[in-house]
């Protein structure tokens, strides 16, 4: 079952009701975007039609609609939805951010950027009225702050405020994932910070054992090659050991710097032991990451890209964007991303699978 159309240049969203749909656009290169409809009525983003503007107001839970906001066309005046983009410029600008919001039709809404200034350095008071609000953390962002403006003006969250606070611990994701019935590498957490764990006994220095080839951590036993992550998610200094059959050695992963996003340091053999880590099994990709973005539980974008645990250059094309390929998800990919648009809350979001 499913309607297939290829674009240019610019993408139409199309959707019939109780099927399955696969959408290709091609600019550069072709993306296959998989997204399935829910068995209730579906309106297509972007439209128009008068009647789908009335079905969105009857029916959606978004309305909760300020007064005197009517556009200024020959049709009966319609009240716009204000929704305000509360996330830092980088992301709140970005081109993906506007592809999404490009789709809505601006006879029903209303798009609100609060901006960086506005964010950091005014108080709440200041923050203007909007009816829906996207707001999520990146580096930097006072999220604090956006839950006592989400307290007191009450719009409908597109992405939950007080989850995000979930994802910026690794250890609470795995512990999502888990009860989720997300398949996880096996995996053991060292906390040295009093953090407890309620799938993983608290470990301390005296139950982490080291050897040349392998790690022992409270009777579980990681051979070489394995994965030590810090539990801040913010912290990208991601680290993978290799055995002394490989030559030893540990290739430490970081945040794309240039053109490169790993080094190897053929010295390094001891873990970490100042601060608190994950250590898991190293699971081997064939040489990529898959990327996964989503717009609700329905509806995922895939890319992947060359892993950097390879050797760290990232490839770049002609328009200085690091080079990604369409990928076209298993059932039992889209059931996982639906899964994590559901348990975290996070309506717009993304995420990596192995």
């Amino acid at each position: 079952r499913g309607t297939c159309c290829n674009i240019k240049k610019r993408m139409t969203i199309l959707t019939n009701e109780e099927t399955d749909t696969s959408v290709s656009v091609e600019e550069s290169s072709t993306i296959n975007i998989a997204h399935r409809a829910s068995n209730q009525d579906t309106i297509a983003i972007g439209s128009r039609d008068s009647k789908d503007v009335e079905a969105i107001k009857t029916s959606s839970p978004l309305m909760r609609i300020s007064p005197k906001r009517t556009t200024g066309t020959q049709d009966p005046p319609v009240t716009k939805i204000r929704l305000g983009i509360c996330a830092l410029d980088k992301k709140a600008r970005s081109k993906p951010m506007g592809e999404i919001l490009s789709r809505l039709d601006d006879a029903l809404f209303e798009i609100v950027y609060f901006g960086d200034n506005l964010i950091i350095n005014e108080p709440i008071e200041r923050w203007p009225v909007v009816d829906v609000l996207i707001a999520f953390y990146s580096t930097g962002y006072p999220l604090a702050k956006a839950e006592a403006y989400a307290a007191k003006c009450k719009p409908f969250l597109l992405n939950d405020l007080s989850m995000q606070w979930t994802l910026l611990d690794r250890r609470k994701v795995y512990e999502k994932l888990e009860q989720a019935g997300i398949d996880l590498p096996r995996h053991v957490f060292v906390s040295r910070d009093g953090y407890k764990s309620k799938f993983t006994p608290e470990v301390g220095d005296d139950l982490v054992v080291e050897h040349d080839d392998s790690i022992e951590v409270n009777g579980m036993i990681f051979r070489k090659p394995f994965v030590e992550k810090p539990v801040n998610s913010d912290d990208h200094n991601i680290r993978i050991y290799y055995p002394t059959s490989a030559g030893g050695g540990c290739k430490k992963l970081f945040r794309k710097v240039g053109d490169r996003s790993s080094e190897f340091d053929p010295d390094t053999h001891e873990i970490r032991r100042d601060g608190s880590y994950i250590y898991e099994d190293y699971v081997e990709t064939q040489g990529t990451d898959v990327k996964m973005y989503t717009v609700g539980p329905d509806y995922a974008h895939v890319e992947c890209r060359k892993s950097p645990s390879l050797d760290g250059v990232v490839i770049r094309g002609e328009d200085g964007k690091e080079v990604r390929y369409p990928v076209i998800l298993s059932l039992r990919e889209k059931e996982i991303a639906r899964r994590i648009v559901i348990v975290f809350k996070q309506m717009v979001c993304g995420f990596d699978l192995l």
